[in-house]
């Protein structure tokens, strides 16, 4: 299981990981994606992933669940 973050001090708030994976990232009212959960489950793993890539800022952090 991974852990998922978004640095808000990162985002713009273009939607590209909301667009990869809708079901682990959500833009808050702020206008700046967040992460609907912590963890994530091995099924959306990869999902997660391609999104951290797919970031043009980096924003998202993954990392390995303790």
């Amino acid at each position: 299981m991974k852990k998922v973050k978004v640095n808000q001090d990162l985002c713009i708030g273009c939607g590209a990981c909301q667009a990869i994976a809708d079901d682990v990232f959500e833009i808050d009212d702020t206008g700046l994606a967040k992460a609907k959960q912590n963890s994530v489950d091995e099924e959306l793993e990869e999902d997660v992933m391609d999104a951290a890539e797919g970031c043009p800022t980096s924003a998202i952090v993954v990392t390995d669940s303790e």
